[in-house]
């Protein structure tokens, strides 16, 4: 049987296509210079890489009705964060909140919301609200949260129920205790993965960890 190989073709006419020039693609720095100057320098492969890796949800455009700037933190524990263009454009010093992306309301630094009505922490809400698990096979374990919070990175896990008390977080690939939260190889000097741990459950997390990436 001969299989036949058909070359893909597009009608350069055709309206409902767009078609864009390759140097658009080129990865630029989004950084600004000198207040409300690009940088507009070529990255090169390793940047982009590193960029990437660097976790897009730290990229959030300001919420600001005319600037839609993407911005990123530099400190990750603060949630008051200074907009270089919305500050030019207004001719005052402008902050907004990155949790509820409105303009700063209250006094600044902080870590856990701005004064604005509803600006909450929806995953700190949710390891202070959600149900409560056992795992059947890990010796002694009822009444721990479902949900926790990495304790390397933040990032909200969840358990299976199954097996042992050890989970490994998809973001940061640290494995983890689920019923104390100490790392697992801390946890396993003083007890076995299916078997509770001497300190217990670890109450429910009233603050989300920042990850100190290296």
């Amino acid at each position: 049987m001969t299989t036949i190989t058909v070359e893909k073709k597009y009608d350069p006419l055709d309206t409902t296509l767009k078609f864009v020039n390759r140097d658009d693609l080129d990865p630029i720095c989004p950084a600004l210079v000198e207040g409300t100057k690009w940088c507009n320098k070529l990255l090169s492969y390793q940047e982009v890489c590193k960029m990437a890796a660097a976790e897009f949800f730290e990229m959030k455009p300001v919420s600001h009705p005319v600037c839609r700037t993407h911005v990123e933190r530099t400190d990750l524990s603060n949630l008051c964060v200074h907009c270089t263009i919305c500050t030019a454009d207004q001719k005052k010093i402008y902050y907004f909140c990155w949790q509820c992306q409105r303009e700063w309301k209250g006094p600044g630094p902080r870590s856990d919301r701005c004064e604005n009505d509803g600006c909450i922490n929806k995953d700190l809400q949710l390891l202070q609200t959600c149900k409560t698990i056992s795992l059947p096979d890990v010796e002694g374990v009822t009444d721990c949260p479902s949900v926790r919070a990495c304790p390397t990175c933040g990032l909200s896990v969840e358990h299976s129920s199954q097996y042992c008390k050890n989970i490994t977080c998809p973001r940061c690939h640290i494995e983890f205790c689920f019923v104390c939260l100490r790392l697992k190889l801390e946890c396993n000097k003083t007890s076995s993965p299916y078997k509770i741990c001497p300190s217990g459950v670890a109450p429910r997390q009233t603050s989300i960890p920042v990850w100190q990436r290296k």
